[in-house]
């Protein structure tokens, strides 16, 4: 018997080709869980990627797919929600593909507050082509492009996220794939940018490159350097130093892009009419 949230995918492409022990594929089934809560209508949906181990994630997903050119996943999708805006779309990107060549994409996105929901597969370096380290590596880590360590400061994505003028932030892990596919769904649902960060695990090259373990260790060290967002009130800055927070993180109201590029239309047609 088939189940409920398979219809959600191409199996046909299945078993996937990430590594022993990505975290890639519980986001996957994150997202495949938050499509089944949200009763996702596989017509009238789209998923957008762009470049990278997590953008190949559309490719098992049975939907409207599109896996676009690096860094351009968020205009692709613009360009699909400005032309028909009653559908749902989704954008899966990964750090590198967001924050760095994707970055100026991403805080306009953001400062439209155009109803995206955008995913953020976050495993801390361009694990798929070739191991440099991205704009959210963090400070003192080994990557191809670093070494002896990276010495710049990583972008905090959702605080960015929300001084661009995202209205919906979140952050979750891949230990932590419940608490994920609810943020997801939350996420889907808000009228207007959403960005969700998913913090994932690569082994292969940035666990091994920092001596973090396999798989499962990685996982553990979720587990241990994440807080929710409700035990953090209760915190020390000391007992949070080298901690993150996950959960809701931010979330208010504000005009959505495409809802006011529609009155723009019909006011300048008003206004033709008239002369």
């Amino acid at each position: 018997m088939q189940n409920s949230a398979e219809k959600y995918l191409r199996t046909e492409k299945l078993p996937h080709i990430w590594c022993p022990g990505c975290g890639n594929g519980i986001v996957l089934g994150a997202m495949v869980r938050a499509f089944e809560k949200l009763g996702c209508d596989q017509d009238n949906t789209v998923i957008v990627s762009g470049i990278g181990c997590s953008s190949r994630a559309a490719g098992y997903m049975d939907f409207n797919t599109l896996h676009t050119t690096h860094g351009r996943a968020l205009a692709f999708a613009t360009g699909i929600k400005l032309a028909r805006p009653e559908i749902t779309v989704f954008v899966i990107m990964g750090d590198g593909d967001s924050s760095s060549i994707g970055g100026n994409h991403l805080i306009h996105a953001a400062r439209r507050n155009i109803d995206l929901t955008a995913v953020i597969f976050n495993n801390s370096i361009y694990g798929m082509t070739g191991g440099q380290y991205s704009p959210l590596t963090p400070t003192g880590s080994r990557a191809t492009t670093a070494p002896y360590s990276t010495i710049e400061r990583p972008f905090d994505l959702p605080d960015l996220a929300r001084a661009a003028g995202a209205t919906y932030v979140a952050r979750s892990t891949s230990y932590h794939a419940a608490m994920l596919t609810k943020l997801i769904t939350a996420g889907a649902t808000h009228k207007g940018f959403s960005l969700i960060e998913a913090i994932t695990a690569c082994p292969v090259s940035f666990g091994r490159r920092n001596k973090m373990g396999d798989g499962y260790d990685m996982l553990m060290w979720q587990k241990e350097h994440a807080v929710p967002v409700e035990k953090a009130k209760d915190k020390t800055p000391e007992e949070m130093r080298g901690k993150f927070l996950i959960g809701e993180l931010y979330k208010t109201e504000a005009p959505e892009y495409t809802d006011l590029y529609n009155q723009l239309i019909r006011k300048s047609q008003m206004i033709s009419r008239e002369e």
